[in-house]
């Protein structure tokens, strides 16, 4: 094992002062956010706010502090359904009602794997994977599915937030440490489990109940309409709510994805080992595809006036702020006189990048049957972007976006088919098994 030597540092310490342009970036990061001293403003200009393809959606949600990001993009839309339908100017489904049932799903999910995996050592790697991460806030498409699909949905003024819906990091923090202590149950004594399960579901239930509040069985859907009308439908039940009112059936959607890496074929579908929340609910299941295909049927969907729910790597080339989302306009190599590049194959391959926020397009600049750039609508709140709304470059798209949901109607015949085929299974710790 090689050591710095220190001649070499001094050498290139000289080489470094001797270059004024260094002297120059140092002074500027010395005073100001880096992502700012690089920026492009030419770039900038390239990606305004103006859409060819604009739908026409509800004012955007706030998911304050928490990484419920993939449950508001799952609210949001079938919500679109529900303001259409009803003509209704602003709505909101209650995110918490989801959460709170996705983290008790959770919870059964990990005992169930922790009681049942065959690990001989205490670190093994799928031991070490589940106890490392615990429960949670974030989420995949097919898990918004599950909740969905067993606990219907529920306007938010039927289960609002609370203070920890909105702050979980506390309330996550106790729901784990009862999760582990459990584990350590099982790695002990490997007797009794289903018991202490039982005992461990029930507490966390009840530490739910008291930070996210008790969830309706029944409640009245009330709203006034664009011609300020009031309307009432008593004694719904959410599953009713969903499956009657919400005019959509997520089941209808699939994932598809993009993974350009050697162990997984463009055409076939995977899923991952040991992912999920309902134990008897639907396997996480993608269908990689090439991005052409990708972004012809983000079009397709778009141009029927249908939004689609994504999933991205969030943290590359963004300005939270202004609300944009584009690699060119950050200039990184030209700052520091060095190559940043990688390809997406090799930034999933070192987890360089991958999914960890979920969004959704909203519109589309298209010239000449190409798209210059979509629109977002986020969940961080509307004072950031225009709104709350971002835009999103084609290029950052390609490099940055890891799965779309699409409905199944736009697939092709070979598509449909290949959504028929055993998946290759993933192991859990593969960056598509990342939650957004």
């Amino acid at each position: 094992m090689k050591k710095i030597e220190k001649d070499l540092l001094e050498h290139w310490k000289r080489e470094y002062q001797e270059e004024k342009s260094n002297t120059i970036l140092r002074h500027a990061l010395g005073k100001s956010k880096l992502s700012d001293v690089v920026r492009v403003g030419e770039e900038e200009k390239k990606i305004n706010f103006h859409f060819s393809l604009n739908l026409d959606t509800l004012p955007v949600t706030d998911q304050m502090a928490s990484g419920r990001c993939w449950i508001f993009a799952g609210c949001n839309i079938i919500r679109e359904k529900v303001a259409k339908k009803y003509n209704i100017p602003d709505f909101e489904l209650s995110q918490n009602y989801i959460s709170f049932y996705d983290k008790l799903e959770k919870a059964n999910y990990f005992m169930e794997t922790i009681a049942s995996l065959p690990f001989q050592e205490k670190d093994d790697r799928v031991l070490h994977h589940f106890l490392l991460g615990g429960i949670e806030d974030g989420g995949q498409w097919d898990m918004f599915v599950n909740i969905v699909n067993k606990y219907g949905v529920v306007p938010k003024q039927a289960m609002p937030e609370t203070y920890q819906s909105s702050h979980t990091t506390e309330v996550n923090r106790l729901i784990n440490r009862k999760l582990r202590q459990f584990a350590a149950y099982v790695l002990e004594k490997r007797e009794n489990i289903e018991a202490l399960k039982k005992e461990t579901e029930k507490e966390i239930y009840h530490i739910l109940m008291d930070a996210f509040g008790v969830p309706p069985e029944e409640f009245d859907f009330e709203y006034t309409d664009k011609e300020n009308q009031y309307h009432v439908m008593e004694s719904l039940t959410p599953l009713c709510f969903y499956q009657e009112y919400c005019d959509i059936d997520l089941n209808d959607f699939v994932s598809v994805i993009h993974a350009p890496t050697s162990d997984k074929p463009f055409g076939k579908t995977f899923t991952v080992d040991h992912l999920g929340n309902v134990m008897e609910g639907k396997k996480i299941l993608y269908l990689n595809l090439e991005m052409d295909r990708v972004k012809e049927l983000v079009l397709k969907q778009l141009q029927n006036l249908e939004p689609v729910w994504f999933g991205s790597d969030c943290n590359q080339f963004f300005d939270r702020k202004e609300g944009i989302f584009h690699d060119l306009a950050f200039d990184y190599e030209t700052a520091f006189g060095m190559n940043f590049n990688m390809t997406k194959e090799e930034r999933l391959d070192t987890l360089e990048s991958m999914m960890n926020h979920a969004m959704v397009i909203t519109g589309a600049n298209v010239k000449d049957g190409e798209v210059e750039r979509f629109k977002i609508e986020n969940s961080w709140g509307d004072e950031v972007g225009k709104k709350g709304y971002y835009v999103a470059s084609a290029s950052w798209f390609e490099k940055f976006v890891y799965q779309v949901i699409i409905h199944k109607k736009y697939l092709n015949n070979e598509e449909k088919k290949a959504l028929e085929e055993k998946p290759i299974i993933l192991k859990p710790w593969d960056p598509m098994g990342t939650l957004a």
